[in-house]
């Protein structure tokens, strides 16, 4: 008969002991481990620079036949911003390219749009010209407000005022009032667009990326104009189209004036802009010797014309009167009286350079 071997209490318990021990030593080790590479994670962290945010920027849209003969002044003003917040696109004619033979603003080179138009004046494919600038600007995401600018348009202040004024509201700057001149709405645009949503105003606009969408996916208003609003037709060209009746009877409806605002309209929008344009213009029609062109287009400032009172005449105007609503629009930025215009137009090459030269843009 074998034998049972009965092993001690005291062995297993030494057993047990010395298994517990191996097995606190082992998480205490894993624990310390763990804490340190953590540690050694949040320290490499401190040590990296902090993650750039990229703050909200402005599309500048620059609408120009070829070259853009400002931009010397825009190139002051574009090195007074640091932090690279705005962008720049330009539309020129088909073929043109902006290189170092036809700017010697580094901001401008190769910014033309290579799906770009020909643009007649007061034809519906300044519209479309709009649409091309908008549609590339909107690919950038950080790109918040988009500004348009004829190739005759110069600042009036320095970026960091001109940046602020605009993104101080969440608003558009859209010049924008009740057109009642006979012969610019025409009746064949009921019932797509009724004549009480019909506005006109200057299409040097100010938008945000929410009313630029809009304007990129209008597919009603559009065509419309297209159609129906044309300009009246000038005595030159009477040769190669049918000599009207009688030409004062001629609708005389200039698409980019009409756009922007009576698209807003239609769509419930104009609680959500400030009704008047960023950009002054001069429409003094007493200028103009030829009857016939009074009023269609504003005064182009010259050499001679380029001195530092023009620009503190405009720099001090502070309110905008709209005849058709007996309206007063009263400037502000930030809820205090500021003034009207950020930019100003028509000026010539050599009186942007002039004024350029005599510091009194503040764009420097």
């Amino acid at each position: 008969m074998k034998r049972k071997v009965i092993q001690p209490k005291s062995h297993h318990r030494w057993k047990t002991k010395l298994f517990s021990v191996f097995l606190l030593s082992f998480c205490f080790g894993s624990l310390v481990l763990v804490q340190t590479q953590c540690y050694d994670r949040i320290k490499m962290l401190t040590l990296l620079p902090p993650p750039s945010v990229q703050r909200p920027k402005i599309a500048f849209l620059f609408i120009a036949r070829n070259r853009l003969p400002l931009d010397m002044v825009w190139d002051a003003f574009f090195k007074g911003e640091k932090e690279k917040k705005f962008s720049v696109f330009v539309h020129s004619r088909p073929g043109f390219l902006l290189n170092k033979a036809t700017t010697r603003s580094a901001y401008f080179l190769d910014r033309q749009l290579n799906d770009s138009i020909q643009v007649d004046w007061g034809e519906a494919s300044m519209i479309q010209a709009e649409h091309i600038l908008l549609k590339h600007a909107l690919m950038d995401p950080s790109n918040e407000r988009f500004v348009f600018l004829s190739d005759s348009c110069l600042p009036l202040y320095n970026f960091s005022y001109t940046y602020d004024y605009i993104m101080s509201t969440s608003t558009s700057f859209v010049d924008s009032f009740a057109d009642t001149k006979e012969g610019r709405y025409n009746p064949k645009m009921h019932p797509v667009i009724p004549v009480h949503n019909w506005r006109k105003g200057s299409q040097w606009v100010v938008l945000t990326r929410k009313h630029a969408l809009v304007v990129l996916k209008d597919e009603d208003i559009f065509p419309m104009f297209r159609q129906h609003c044309k300009r009246r037709s000038l005595p030159e060209f009477w040769r190669d189209h049918p000599l009207p009746a009688d030409a004062s009877k001629e609708h005389n409806c200039i698409p980019d004036e009409h756009y922007v605002q009576t698209l807003l309209a239609q769509g419930g929008h104009e609680g959500e802009i400030t009704r008047r344009s960023l950009t002054h213009s001069s429409w003094d029609i007493s200028s103009s010797k030829d009857r016939e062109r009074r009023g269609w287009h504003p005064v182009t400032y010259k050499y001679s014309d380029a001195t530092p009172m023009l620009i503190q005449s405009i720099k001090e105007i502070d309110n905008i009167y709209y005849e058709t609503e007996y309206r007063r629009e009263w400037c502000s930025s930030k809820g205090k009286p500021a003034p009207c215009f950020l930019f100003a137009r028509k000026f010539t090459r050599p009186a942007g350079l002039r004024l350029l030269n005599m510091s009194v843009l503040g764009v420097r």
